[in-house]
């Protein structure tokens, strides 16, 4: 329920300092215009770069940052969902999916990304459609040829057959992802009845399914020559780049494509309501939630910054109104407030999550009771300060990532025609004040016209909040007429100039700056590690307790998750408000999340507020409050979202695997518990967990940031152990595994899917870094573990059964799994399985080729490239060698033994673990119509009731 849970990000900076323009223009290739270089002050959040301009009108952005060696290549065309036609709905996305299947001179976008070890993809919104890939930086030539070739050099490679394989992929990510998919269908419903029809926020990115039926080839190529001509789009570079040699590069591939014609500016489009507005939509759901949709302002104004201001006062956080007045005393399950704005328009949303029998006309008193309580309180400077205070840190962390710094540019310079907007985005927060706040809110949302949707479990009409007063009727626009022969645009050819079939070698090699840890043994119990990264004054800690899932009693299971939210609840005096407040206002963060074998205390903080965070969360973990009326509250939720999880077909193909794969409880339980466990858990038992397992020993600490490893140690020994190390040494489950001797088909009921959750299964191997887990890991790289991988490209390329096809193998300390995945059309289930079983097949008969094996080895030999840019991936790939006792450099001994495997090795591993026979089959889908193919398939069927014992 992405939508309803989403915590609007403000796009705000608080920063001071002006940023400085270059007036002095750098040298350019003939044909490349320097417009101006923004040089911001140290401390800002504003990212440094370059703007230059082609003659045929492509922007280019140019940032420079030699911390890592990789560059990330963003292409964003000012096209999305909103310039589409009514009645050809889904054009943008069904676009963005065509661009990946080849152009002129390029057979394979994505594998020529991946064979040197980058990853790429695309997506689309109502606005624009961008792609993006990050790659070793001596790739970054081969990353414009490619980008150059499917701008110049598309159309005479689109064909009849890949046309109606993506447009059958669309299909199938509409029913993934909407379809198929609890409340998957909210965002669509409000648009339809907020914007009028014709208003290009009207209809879905995805698009309708009629639609996408009734477009051609034809319609295809207009909408290329329309809108993706240079002219119309900003390429965005940053990384380990040198400027004049990217510049160079970026002429000779892009300087010869035509331009587009002219671009119309988007003007926005508000709307307006003269009433309320009840819209019902019955799911299958088992919540009932209530959302109101207000219509406000433009996009980048000062009301709409008011409103973003309003939003995270109103419903977003634990300290907000609607969460203290609703969430945090029992009465709705979750609350919240979001201000959202596209280019065109923007909304308010506030919702409401009932329990399973809770009327939504109740839930609407409880918010509109809220707000009126808001109206009278208002907005205080102090609410002001700390959201200042948030965005700072916000912005800060953004800088940590190239990927992240490109996409600021991307997305500013495109929709705004400005990259450098942070300035007065700036200005608008600190012109703000609790009077324009409470001014927005009440021109805004008090007592204006809403959507207010409904969406309730079917045939629970009963719960609406009224009686629907709008209900959507789509036009009937089979007989839309196309543009008539002015408007068709003509081909447009860009010359040859040298020969673009030739893929250009890398640029020299790179240095990967792999993490030096540093370590420590502290009289406190703790284990140390961690590494120094000073690219940006932050700071990471990761505390991991051991107190795992897998430590949980039989009869107690849920007491690890129920433990880990009693402790977000405040401590040592403070309520989850107060807490909440406290770190708001120095820009940090805090979690404390159970895993199989720990729970993890993450902890984020600018370096120079580092010791009050510290202070802060020490308070918290070494004496929380374990309040009563907490934790009813918290273990009411979570029963709720227990019986919510049978909605969703992923969760539920989950849950089959480990119900057939294991016999003892604990391992069979799902994430968060069962709900007759959590039902008899009381508080005792929390409180008992914690004392047993919130222990410093045998703890580990990995700490990445701006601090010296003396610092980080002098931070460690502070931490005191807060309660003694219990006698009896805590007790891991050990994982029972039960067998199937024969492959069967295990039907599990969901009426009326439109799609089928497969997935084949076996029992695997612990996890090991250079042993035959990881071996078997490599031969699975070319069965299931890539996009360009064989049964993605049977049953999605070839067949057009599916949006993606995986495989993959899994290892943990004690267990290990192989599971091959699909959620494929509900009439194609029998063939897709029939397909799969016949790529396992020939996988273990034949092994993989040559050509395969060399795949392999390009696209692994680089990624480390790409994996240690970030604190985050640092303190991951600390406490990945921590938690299996690796050496430091297991990554050079994977990468040595990647280059010296044979195919006669690889093959062996596919021989041993990818026979088909040896795989138990489970089908999540509408057996009633599923049961009759699949018995055809000539294995035993049978119907798998799921029970969470």
């Amino acid at each position: 329920m992405q939508r309803l849970l989403f915590v609007a990000v403000l796009v705000l900076s608080v920063l001071t300092g002006c940023q400085r323009l270059e007036t002095s223009p750098p040298a350019t290739p003939k044909g490349v215009t320097w417009i101006k270089t923004v040089s911001p002050p140290p401390g800002s959040a504003q990212v440094p770069y370059q703007q230059f301009t082609l003659d045929n009108g492509l922007t280019v952005l140019l940032h420079q940052d030699h911390s890592d060696p990789l560059v990330s290549v963003d292409m964003r065309y000012h096209v999305g969902s909103a310039r589409e036609e009514p009645g050809k709905s889904g054009f943008a996305h069904f676009f963005e999916h065509m661009m990946f299947e080849g152009s002129e001179h390029v057979d394979d976008h994505g594998k020529r990304i991946k064979e040197v070890g980058g990853y790429n993809n695309g997506s689309t919104n109502r606005d624009t459609t961008q792609y993006y890939q990050t790659v070793p930086a001596n790739e970054l030539e081969r990353v414009l040829w490619l980008e150059s070739d499917r701008m110049g050099f598309l159309l005479d490679a689109v064909s009849q057959r890949k046309f109606e394989v993506q447009r059958d992929t669309v299909k199938n990510e509409r029913a993934f992802r909407i379809d198929n998919v609890p409340y998957g269908r909210v965002n669509e419903t409000i648009n339809q009845a907020l914007y009028p029809e014709g208003h290009p926020y009207s209809w879905p990115v995805i698009g309708y399914v009629e639609d996408l039926d009734r477009v051609d080839v034809d319609d295809l190529k207009q909408f290329f020559l329309r809108w993706y001509g240079p002219n119309n789009a900003t390429l965005t570079i940053g990384g380990d780049i040198d400027v004049q040699q990217t510049l160079a590069w970026v002429k000779k591939y892009f300087g010869d494509i035509p331009q587009g014609p002219t671009i119309p500016a988007a003007d926005p489009q508000p709307v307006t309501l003269e009433a309320d507005r009840f819209v019902t939509l019955a799911d299958k759901v088992s919540q009932p939630v209530l959302i109101m949709s207000f219509p406000t302002s433009t996009p980048e104004t000062d009301t709409s910054t008011r409103l973003s201001v309003l939003a995270n006062v109103l419903g977003q956080g634990r300290d907000s109104v609607l969460y203290q007045s609703l969430v945090q005393t029992g009465k709705l399950l979750s609350a919240g407030a979001s201000h959202q704005c596209g280019e065109l328009a923007c909304t308010f949303e506030i919702y409401g999550v009932g329990s399973q029998d809770q009327s939504l006309a109740e839930v609407r008193t409880l918010l509109r009771q809220s707000m009126a309580t808001f109206a009278a309180q208002g907005v205080d400077q102090d609410d002001i300060s700390q959201i200042k205070a948030m965005v700072e840190a916000d912005n800060i962390f953004a800088l940590q990532s190239v990927d992240g710094k490109v996409e600021q540019l991307a997305s500013d310079y495109t929709l705004h025609g400005d990259a450098s907007i942070l300035t007065q985005r700036l200005a608008r927060l600190d012109a703000v004040t609790p009077q324009k706040v409470m001014d927005s809110y009440q021109q805004w949302v008090s007592n204006q016209p809403a959507v207010n949707l409904s969406v309730v479990p079917e045939g629970r009409q009963d719960l609406v909040a009224h009686p629907a007063n709008f209900v959507y009727q789509r036009p009937d626009y089979r007989h839309v007429a196309s543009q008539n022969n002015a408007d068709t645009l003509a081909l447009r050819n860009t010359p040859e100039r040298f020969d673009r079939s030739l893929i250009p070698p890398p640029n020299g090699s790179v240095t990967v700056h792999v993490p030096t840890i540093y370590r420590a043994e502290l009289d406190n119990g703790i284990h140390l590690a961690g590494t120094v990264s000073r690219e940006t004054p932050t700071v990471t800690l990761q505390l991991r307790l051991p107190a795992g899932v897998l430590m949980e009693p039989n009869d107690k299971r849920g007491v690890a998750e129920l433990t880990a939210s009693m402790i977000t609840e405040g401590g040592a005096g403070m309520s989850a408000a107060e807490l909440t407040q406290a770190l708001d206002k120095l820009g940090s963060q805090m979690s404390v999340n159970p895993e199989a074998y720990h729970t993890t205390l993450t902890v984020t903080s600018l370096k120079k507020y580092l010791g009050e965070t510290l202070q802060l969360v020490n308070k918290v973990i070494s004496a929380p409050t374990f309040a009563e009326q907490d934790f009813e509250r918290l273990k009411k939720q979570a029963l709720e979202g227990m019986a919510s999880r049978a909605d969703d077909a992923g969760w539920l193909a989950d849950q089959a695997i480990s119900q057939l794969l294991y016999q003892d409880a604990t391992f069979r339980a799902p994430q968060g518990g069962v709900a007759e466990d959590v039902a008899a858990l009381t508080l005792a038992d929390v409180k008992r967990f914690y004392q047993q397992h919130y222990v410093l020993k045998e703890s580990q600490l990995v700490v990445v940031g701006d601090l010296s490893r003396e610092h980080a140690i002098n931070l460690a020994n502070r931490i005191q152990p807060w309660q003694p190390t219990p006698e009896e040494h805590a007790q891991v489950a050990r994982p029972v595994p039960r067998d199937e001797k024969s492959p069967q088909i295990w039907l599990v009921d969901k009426p009326q899917a439109p799609q089928t959750s497969i997935r084949m299964i076996r029992h695997g191997m612990p996890y090991d870094a250079t042993g035959p887990m990881f071996k078997t890991r490599l031969a699975n790289f070319n069965l299931g573990g890539n996009f360009n991988a064989r049964i993605n490209q049977n049953l999605r390329q070839d067949k057009g059964y599916t949006y993606g096809a995986h495989s993959a193998v899994y290892g943990g300390r004690q267990t290990g799994t192989i599971e091959v995945s699909a959620d494929v059309r509900a009439d194609a289930s029998a063939e897709a399985i029939k397909e799969l079983w016949k790529e396992m097949a020939h996988a273990h008969e034949n092994g993989f080729t040559e050509q395969e094996l060399a795949y392999l080895r390009q696209s692994s030999g680089q990624q480390d490239a790409l994996n240690y840019e970030t604190p985050w991936e640092k303190a991951g790939l600390i406490a990945h060698i921590e938690a299996f006792n690796l050496d430091d450099d297991y990554r050079e001994a994977q990468k040595a033994m990647l280059y010296s495997l044979t195919r006669q090795q690889l093959n062996a591993q596919a021989s041993r673990w990818f026979d088909p026979n040896d795989y138990q089959i489970i089908v999540v889908g509408d057996a009633e119509r599923l049961e009759g193919d699949l018995r055809q398939l000539g294995l035993p069927v049978n119907s798998l009731a799921l029970d969470y014992r």
